[in-house]
């Protein structure tokens, strides 16, 4: 039985299938519990850990998921390259639904999540120039394309705060900032990676245009949920391929983000 793993998933529940010769592992961190139970298993011949970002149950909100322990729990059984596939809505009309995009930059506009483990014993600035590792980005723009997904090569995500969905107007805003998607979940997640020098690479499934992008109703939670549904044996597949192409050995500098850096603490 796998006991420790070298890549961490964070995504949905219908990624339990993934894992191959699996076990749960149940932790604790010294920021709590992470979101669920971490179920640890292969992937053809790489280990990997798996943590359902929203619980098993779709317990945690966005706002509420528990992400410094999940990073955490990842790092502490070894993992240091993290994939995260999540649900986004598109902000560009050539980017529908069914896409993958890879994205290369971030913008926060989330408010009261604590974003840093280091908030206590002096002050820790660690670079977020760019917030996702270019290898892992690289794996997973050749995967998606192998896959026959329409792939994007880089973007910009916006995070927003949720649970609601952005108004009309805020639509817009973004779209004229040039901002490629939006989504809830990708911030805090990949600065506390960088926090504890992981690989993060986001794998980001367009479900919708989002609401100022195109004229209708506006996007519902059910029809978010439907369509990622539709597509989460596609998005196994490519989460798939990816964990077995990413490097054995990391030559990216995430690994290398902490150095120079007096730490209020030992990492795991």
């Amino acid at each position: 039985m796998v006991t420790r793993a070298d890549i961490g998933v964070i995504g949905g529940s219908g990624f339990y299938s993934l894992l191959d010769d699996a076990q749960e592992v149940e932790l604790t961190t010294p920021y709590g519990p992470p979101s669920d139970v971490v179920t640890v298993g292969r992937i053809g011949t790489r280990s990997v850990a798996f943590i359902p970002r929203h619980g098993r149950d779709h317990r945690y909100p966005p706002h509420r998921i528990p992400y410094r322990a999940n990073l955490w729990a990842l790092r502490s059984l070894g993992v240091r390259q993290v994939l995260a596939p999540n649900a986004v809505g598109s902000l560009q009309l050539e980017h529908g639904p069914g896409a993958i995009v890879v994205p290369d930059q971030l913008i926060d506009r989330t408010s009261g999540r604590i974003q840093t483990y280091y908030d206590a014993g002096g002050a820790v600035h660690v670079s977020f120039s760019d917030p996702y590792c270019p290898d892992g980005r690289a794996v997973a723009v050749s995967a998606a394309r192998s896959g026959g997904w329409n792939t994007v090569d880089g973007g910009t995500l916006v995070v927003i705060e949720g649970p609601r969905f952005s108004t009309r107007a805020e639509s817009q805003w973004f779209a004229r900032n040039g901002w490629t998607i939006v989504g809830m979940t990708g911030f805090p997640e990949a600065i506390l990676a960088r926090e504890l020098a992981l690989c993060y690479t986001s794998l980001s499934l367009v479900t919708d245009h989002d609401a100022g992008v195109e004229a209708g109703e506006g996007v519902t939670h059910d029809e978010v949920l439907r369509f990622f549904a539709t597509n989460v044996t596609k998005m196994r597949t490519l989460v798939s391929d990816a964990v077995q192409a990413l490097p054995e050995e990391r030559t990216c500098s995430c690994g290398s983000a902490l150095d120079g850096i007096k730490l209020p603490f030992d990492l795991p």
